[in-house]
């Protein structure tokens, strides 16, 4: 328990004490010059006899695939028993997969233990927040801060790194899978006294730990850090301190970090030539770690990935690899998993449609990623994930799924051969920042409303940008985003007092912020900032409001307000009482809704010049379609290209690669563009020699001098 804790600084601490992030380190293919980009998936080949292997090694190759990751949730044939080991079958795996040049990354086996391990150490076993036990049989049915837990986890990554450490056919390490998706949150007591701890590392004190929470409402106030409580469940209609709840949410993140750090050191420890990494997940909802503190401990990023289907599918693939590619600082990053159709996990799974899956694969190439990887390779014929598509389905390799995987692995053969691969990403000129506190700050619920999302709304930002011929970046908040034009802060609830005057220097110094509406409302701590809303922003924006309008679904009442520039307000309107000197009002709420709240006329976006700079405050929820008419009118963003086509660059030191996407339902045009095609489908050129017709889910890849 100790040792856990000791390598469990608060959160944030670790920064402001100067660790710095791991130096780049890319894994390896078995290529003559270990260069290219890889290709492959999740390898399950325990699942399977040993007369399976053969021929899934002959189809690999045929597919083009490059790269393995085994082992993932190997454990219990790695270790059948307490004190016996079986290496056997895992050596001789490696050893077929290496002579065939398919390079491994091998996995720690840690994300699930074996049966014996929970019926000897019950205690390992995580608690709701009710109190109920998560129970063995699934995946990550752990404790981060069980310290028995550990020592086991630990003993398996020792005989790893000792085994294949020095194989050649090993590239890099894959430690454990996917943190947090099944014990995020753990109530044990291991979790208290942990918790307890990391209280004590961040606040120092007792009084500025009472100070920061807030304790003096309902009786609150702690004594001493062994009466700090976990906000477990507290009745039906009991309401946890927001403070508490957030700095929980920080804890449970730097607690999965904590035990990360704990396996790969003890893997750098007698293997430190191979590059680490784990995979995180950004896609949909799924972004609940704070991984821009986590990407500084990877030696690469990593990220799982599964659509969205519907109308969204493309515009939230981009959105999300923005995000990575932000957490990477703009180095290739690998996508671990994606899928060639559909999930087994979602109430409806939805298959993609012919094309999709090259398409989307080209999408995350063309967003930075360097290694294109989906779960699995051979479809399960048991288990809870055997509806899930892979690389060689049920069907088999005579199907369309796997024509699809050979296809596409020569495609990104000719990428790689062409010098895609350790080219960066092109930034644009607008940035959307997104913030693991805010994201957690709108899950609190106490707020005026419970339909708030920090993450939903970078979405809608993201594809309102696209829908005006432009993209946005999105970057985390504590990255170095001034280099940008513009920067949009779409509900971002909570803001230090170090990120307010960030915020402030880049509007003094010539750019441009975008305010949402329920930004900037309270600090760090969950303090809401006093004096008029929008809080911590308040000077800058050049606003002050007294109150919010939380519209919805309510028995005669307006569930939307006009505003006088014909957009419309839906969940929240923010009733502005005053503007600065330097403010211009350019919409108000209008109309007979309007009226009904008291809001005629009232300021709804304003915008004000603050030092060399703007600021422009959008007081109120808008949809999709009036972000973008905001960002064509009001800021004047628009581009004469197809919204249709999304657009993206990639740039190496002497050539430029252009990667151009159908992002709607229909065939688009694209004119006047320059470079030599070396990848397609869904393209025909037509009579104008610079001009391409895109069909549905359709891709062109062009290469130029730079």
């Amino acid at each position: 328990m100790a040792s856990l804790q000791g390598d469990m600084l608060g959160h944030d601490q670790s920064r402001q004490q100067g660790s710095r992030r791991r130096d780049f380190r890319w894994p390896a293919l078995l290529t003559p010059t270990g260069g290219g980009i890889a290709y492959g998936g999740d390898y399950n080949p325990d699942q399977w006899s040993e007369d399976v292997w053969d021929d899934d090694i002959r189809l690999m190759r045929k597919a083009g695939v490059n790269t393995v990751a085994i082992a993932i949730f190997s454990w219990d044939r790695i270790q059948p028993e307490e004190q016996r080991w079986d290496f056997a079958w895992l050596d001789r795996i490696i050893t077929k997969l290496g002579e065939a040049g398919i390079a491994v990354d091998l996995a720690t086996a840690t994300a699930s233990a074996p049966l014996w391990l929970y019926e000897k150490h019950p205690e390992v076993l995580p608690l709701e927040r009710n109190g109920d036990v998560v129970n063995p049989g699934s995946r990550q049915s752990w404790r981060p801060t069980s310290g028995i837990f550990k020592s086991y986890a630990l003993e398996v990554c020792r005989r790893l790194a000792r085994r294949y450490g020095h194989n050649p056919y090993v590239t890099a390490w894959h430690v454990n899978n996917e943190y947090g998706w099944n014990n995020r949150h753990d109530y044990s007591a291991d979790a208290l006294q942990s918790f307890r701890q990391w209280c004590r590392q961040r606040y120092g004190s007792v009084s500025a730990l009472n100070e920061a929470w807030g304790t003096s409402f309902w009786s609150q106030e702690v004594q001493s850090f062994d009466e700090v409580l976990l906000p477990c469940h507290m009745g039906n209609d009991a309401m946890a301190n927001p403070s508490q709840q957030l700095d929980f949410e920080r804890f449970c993140s730097d607690a999965l970090k904590a035990f990360y750090k704990a396996e790969r050191d003890e893997l750098e420890r007698i293997c430190p030539d191979k590059p680490f990494t784990t995979n995180f997940m950004v896609s949909t909802d799924q972004c609940a770690m704070d991984y821009a503190d986590w990407s500084d401990e990877v030696d690469f990023v990593s990220n799982d990935h599964y659509f969205t289907p519907g109308e969204s599918h493309v515009d939230e693939l981009l959105c999300s690899d923005s995000l990575v590619g932000s957490l990477a600082l703009g180095k290739p990053w690998y996508l671990m998993e994606h899928s060639t159709s559909a999930v087994q996990w979602k109430p409806l799974n939805s298959r993609k449609r012919s094309g999709e899956l090259m398409r989307d694969a080209l999408a995350h190439v063309a967003m930075g990623a360097d290694a294109i990887n989906f779960f699995q390779w051979r479809q399960s014929r048991f288990g809870a994930e055997a509806f899930h598509s892979s690389m060689l389905p049920h069907a088999g390799e005579d199907s369309k799924v796997f024509r699809e995987v050979c296809e596409l692995g020569d495609i990104l053969g000719r990428l790689a051969e062409s010098g895609v691969q350790g080219s960066e990403l092109v930034r644009s000129r607008s940035a959307i920042l997104f913030d693991a506190d805010c994201e957690w700050a709108t899950q609190c619920r106490t707020l005026p409303t419970t339909k708030l999302s920090h993450w939903h709304d970078v979405r809608e930002w993201y594809r309102a940008f696209l829908d005006v011929s432009q993209r946005a970046d999105v970057v985390s908040l504590r990255s170095d985003w001034s280099g940008y034009d513009t920067i949009v802060l779409p509900t971002m609830l909570v803001l230090s007092e170090h990120a307010v005057k960030r915020i402030a220097a880049f509007a003094e110094e010539g750019g441009r912020v975008v305010i949402g509406y329920a930004t900037g409302l309270a600090d760090e701590n969950y303090h809401v900032a006093v004096g008029g809303y929008p809080g911590m922003l308040r000077d800058i924006a050049g606003v002050r409001s007294e109150e919010f309008n939380v519209l919805g679904e309510l028995p005669g009442e307006p569930e939307t307000i006009a505003l006088s520039n014909g957009y419309v307000s839906r969940l929240w309107a923010n009733e502005v009482t005053g503007i600065g000197e330097h403010a211009e009002v350019l919409a108000t709420y209008s109309g007979g809704d309007a009226r009904e709240w008291d809001l005629d006329g009232v300021p709804a976006i304003v915008r004000n010049r603050y030092g060399r700079g703007e600021v422009y405050y959008v007081g109120c929820d808008l949809g999709r379609e009036d972000i973008a008419a905001f960002l064509r009118e009001g800021m004047k963003l628009s581009a004469d290209e197809d919204p249709g086509v999304v657009h993206m660059r990639r740039r190496s030191a002497d050539s430029c690669f252009d990667f151009y996407l159908n992002r709607s339902r229909e065939t688009v045009l694209l004119s006047e563009i320059s470079g030599s095609p070396i990848a397609g489908k869904g393209v025909q050129r037509i009579q104008t020699p610079a001009s391409y017709r895109l069909s549905r889910d359709g891709f062109l890849v062009m290469k130029s001098p730079c």
